[in-house]
């Protein structure tokens, strides 16, 4: 074989990858044929998506931001899926994360902190909240039986309703209020606890979790792919019995596995609190963690799915945004064409299965 050729063979994109992207381009393809029948410029909406998502340096990285909090939730996912566990708590774990990084930075003493701390010191202390909304899950699983789809996604609501009484109350996190119209949010966090800006430049608001997240990201494939604990993970996911046999503490590795995708979750939460909005207010997550966790399906166990599936949505969050301001496609619509999008990928993913069947 010559090297121009071999060097393509190398190069050319998978066949799974390629179905893939077919998958997603049709699904756009469908979503333009339904804003056209709504009357809307189909040329209009794509300008206005693709300022959305790319079209500033702010809108790009408000967009990698968004796609950093959906890639979190998604590693959590993949991390409790190779136990076979299903963490469908994302949005939870964001929620008590968001809370307690909240308290943390409002707590007068933290924004004194040297070194840094003053930043590091609330982010812990979410992913330690969201590992024990986790934990509990997992705790649950191991000693009482409890389905943790169940148990994740109860916990969720639970956590949802603690942070719409935390800034309605005086006594805990809400703001004083002034007047009839103050807000029901806390106050904003000092300077000195929010996440730094990679740039320097409020302008393109990139901020220190992207580096994080990366080195996260490559612990995660790494983990799941190269360490003992992942093949335990897996033992254990496959077949708890033979795993258990095998002298494997699976229980402690089941509320391991659930404690550390809490934490990612807690994570993603500080992330959006300390990077983003700086202020907690009900609905702060926004549906994060539910469509974190449609990433870390889609992503069949693989952190490299994950990180892409999270660009994807990321991208697609703050494009669908802009596009209904400004060309004014209905809401339901932008929620139509990420459903669009999900079946697809979901779809792509039985035939690559079948593929990959057919070579065995």
């Amino acid at each position: 074989m010559s090297g121009p050729v071999l060097a393509w063979s190398r190069l050319r994109p998978t066949p799974a990858l390629q179905v893939s992207a077919a998958a997603v381009l049709l699904a756009f393809g469908v979503g333009a044929l339904l804003i056209a029948a709504l009357g809307v410029p189909v040329g209009d909406a794509v300008a206005a998506f693709a300022d959305g998502a790319w079209g500033s340096s702010y809108a790009l990285a408000a967009s990698i931001n968004r796609a950093l909090v959906l890639m979190l939730v998604g590693l959590g996912f993949i991390l409790a899926e190779r136990a076979n566990l299903t963490n469908v708590g994302g949005e939870g774990q964001i929620a008590v994360g968001g809370i307690t990084a909240t308290a943390l930075a409002l707590w007068p003493p933290v924004a004194q902190l040297p070194w840094g701390l003053a930043f590091i010191v609330p982010m812990l202390g979410a992913c330690a909240a969201g590992a024990f909304w986790g934990g509990i899950a997992g705790v649950l699983r191991v000693k009482m039986g409890t389905n943790e789809v169940i148990a994740t996604l109860l916990l969720s609501f639970i956590a949802i309703w603690m942070v719409y009484g935390s800034v309605q109350s005086e006594h805990l996190l809400r703001r004083p209020m002034t007047s009839s119209a103050t807000l029901p949010e806390s106050l904003e966090i000092p300077v000195a606890t929010q996440l730094p800006l990679l740039t320097g430049d409020a302008g393109t608001p990139l901020h220190v979790g992207l580096l994080i997240g990366v080195v996260l990201a490559v612990a995660v494939a790494l983990l799941l792919n190269r360490t003992v604990t992942g093949l335990q993970l897996r033992a254990t996911g496959l077949n708890p019995r033979a795993a258990r046999r095998a002298g494997m503490p699976i229980g402690r590795l089941a509320i391991g596995a659930l404690c550390a995708a809490g934490a990612f979750g807690g994570l993603a939460g500080t992330f959006m609190l300390q990077g983003e909005q700086y202020t907690l207010k009900a609905g702060f997550s926004s549906g994060y963690g539910f469509d974190g966790l449609v990433v870390g399906l889609l992503a069949r166990g693989s952190a490299t799915g994950v990180v892409a599936g999270s660009l994807l949505f990321g991208f697609l969050r703050s494009g669908g945004i802009n596009m209904e301001m400004v060309a004014q496609v209905p809401t339901a619509l932008v929620v139509v064409i990420q459903g669009l999008i999900i079946v697809m990928l979901a779809g792509a993913a039985i035939g690559i299965q079948r593929m990959e069947a057919r070579r065995k």
